[in-house]
């Protein structure tokens, strides 16, 4: 049986499953993440590009008030935006997430993107012509050694990447580090089952989180002709068989993995039945089945900014 939870080189225990947050639209947000507690999960992400966090923040003092949980009894991340860098910016962008979240900590913090955008507090900054703005210049071992400060200082507990490629952890793995590479945030799902990133990560110690683990099919930029890893006939095939939906099947594959698994939804229906994904398992031959699924298929490739001397994967096929 797999674990509920995953121990991070910090000694922190991460719970196996929890609730994503990104596309989560204003006003949906907080009472997706106030069912998700009283469901029973203890793990919530976030980021501050998501631009939800004031609403996560507001349901969870509202079960901390109705003593659903304990602060301690969660574990939440966030993540610094590519806006945010430069060292000097760090900081302020931090705190400003915990002030949303009205938290005096995080439990993870992650480097969103490895490719820094023009500093500011514009999002997703474009010239004239709709190209986006790099800062190149800023490098993104900088920008981990600012988030140690964070841990030192004693505001979040674990720090790690999310959407790096493997050179790009070992050039972190090669600094001077004080804080360990805790997490490696990545899609993942049969389409893109990333072996070698996942075996890489493990022999680091580092912890994988899979997301987009339905495949993301409500990505903005999705085409009607992109693969649906959801409707797959392979995946529909085992979930008949156990009786289970596809999304719970995906779920499963992760957790059977040792992957941490972040889904997605404000529907209070399929938050109860992404948990209950707990309650089974899948027999290895399954899991074999679902990583014979493999196109290297990404659905968050960022091809329009392609051109950025650190974006993490080759063009997407």
């Amino acid at each position: 049986m797999a674990k509920n939870a995953l121990r991070l080189q910090s000694g922190a225990l991460m719970p196996i499953i929890g609730l994503g947050t990104w596309q989560s639209k204003p006003g949906e947000v907080e009472n997706a993440v106030k069912a998700a507690i009283s469901m029973g999960y203890r793990h919530i992400d976030c980021a501050r590009a998501y631009q939800n966090e004031g609403e996560v923040g507001t349901a969870l003092k509202a079960k901390f008030d109705d003593g659903t949980v304990k602060r301690e009894d969660l574990f939440i991340t966030s993540k610094l935006w590519n806006t945010y860098h430069h060292p000097d910016d760090v900081m302020k962008s931090f705190q400003d997430s915990l002030e949303l979240l009205g938290l005096d900590y995080v439990d993870l913090y992650l480097i969103h993107w490895p490719m820094a955008y023009k500093r500011g507090d514009v999002m997703f900054p474009k010239d004239d012509n709709g190209k986006f703005l790099y800062a190149e210049d800023i490098p993104f071992t900088d920008t981990w050694k600012a988030l140690e400060e964070l841990v030192s200082k004693g505001l979040c507990k674990s720090i790690g990447v999310s959407n790096f490629n493997q050179q790009q952890i070992e050039q972190i793995l090669a600094m001077p580090n004080k804080v360990p590479v805790a997490v490696n945030q990545i899609e993942l799902h049969p389409y893109l089952t990333q072996e070698p990133m996942v075996e890489f990560c493990k022999s680091k110690g580092i912890v994988v989180t899979a997301y987009s683990p339905l495949g993301s099919p409500q990505r903005p930029w999705v085409k009607e002709t992109d693969p649906s890893v959801m409707d797959d006939p392979i995946v529909v095939e085992i979930a008949n068989r156990y009786k289970k939906s596809p999304a719970q099947v995906l779920i499963r594959f992760a957790v059977e993995r040792g992957i941490v698994v972040i889904p997605k939804s404000v529907t209070p229906s399929r938050i109860q039945a992404n948990f209950e994904s707990m309650n089974f398992e899948l027999k290895p031959e399954d899991v074999r089945l679902l990583l014979n699924l493999n196109k290297n298929y990404r659905g968050c490739a960022l091809e329009w900014i392609f051109d950025h001397k650190d974006h993490p994967f080759a063009v997407a096929s």
